[in-house]
């Protein structure tokens, strides 16, 4: 019978399955990740120090966003390069190059990988991908030998149009903040975003959201796709 109960509740977790102690409420992981589009849903602003790590690259940033769609993300490393999305027009500057990457787009999601971080991102994933826990309901280490709690859910794509192959989401259960996104992309590339000092509410400017490309800069338009008139 212990083995029985033991096999039924390792069954019931990898379906995404949580089971409270009344047995009376179902907690599903496709609920809990509704819950956290919740909280995003109710945040007006936020900014947080971003690390987005792409192979054995790892850029440093500061990123801010405000609701519905508005991101901002300025780089320390490698110094000067910006991601900016103003609600029409997605821009990239890229001072390697001295290159500006433009986009018109309303695709707002997909703005920049971080645009996960929001209630529209996030009611997208619940349409396009399936979730699960990855591990279980209950708050696990952020990596192995970390002191950090997170809940932890694996998105799989219902289409092969979606971008990432695979998501993961790393969440703080107190504040119900996403804490970390792993993508595996169609190319097999894992990009992971760290949010950390995550700021709410701070009356963030809409001003703030524009980026001004220098002067001497080489622009190149609709980068990703032309323009549907």
């Amino acid at each position: 019978m212990r083995r029985w109960s033991t096999f039924l509740c390792t069954l019931l977790c990898s379906m995404g399955l949580v089971l409270s102690v009344s047995g009376q409420e179902i907690l599903t992981a496709d609920k809990y990740l509704s819950l956290i589009a919740e909280t995003y849903g109710g945040i007006k602003d936020y900014s947080a120090k971003i690390m987005v790590s792409v192979g054995k690259t790892d850029m440093y940033g500061t990123i801010i966003y405000k609701n519905p769609n508005l991101v901002r993300i300025d780089f320390t490393k490698p110094e000067e390069q910006v991601i900016a999305y103003n609600g029409e027009t997605l821009t990239v500057y890229l001072p390697e190059y001295r290159a500006v990457l433009s986009q018109t787009t309303t695709n707002t999601a997909n703005a920049s990988g971080a645009g996960i971080a929001s209630a529209q991102g996030l009611g997208l994933l619940r349409k396009n991908y399936n979730s699960a826990y990855t591990t279980g309901p209950d708050p696990v280490p952020l990596e192995q030998g970390s002191a950090e709690l997170v809940i932890k859910l694996t998105l799989s794509r219902r289409s092969v149009s979606e971008g990432f192959r695979e998501l993961r989401l790393s969440i703080n259960p107190d504040t119900k903040l996403i804490r970390r996104i792993e993508g595996l992309t169609l190319a097999g590339e894992t990009i992971v975003f760290n949010f950390t000092d995550i700021k709410l509410n701070q009356g963030i400017g809409e001003s703030r959201f524009a980026y001004d490309s220098p002067a001497s800069a080489n622009v190149y338009n609709n980068f990703l796709f032309k323009d549907s008139e």
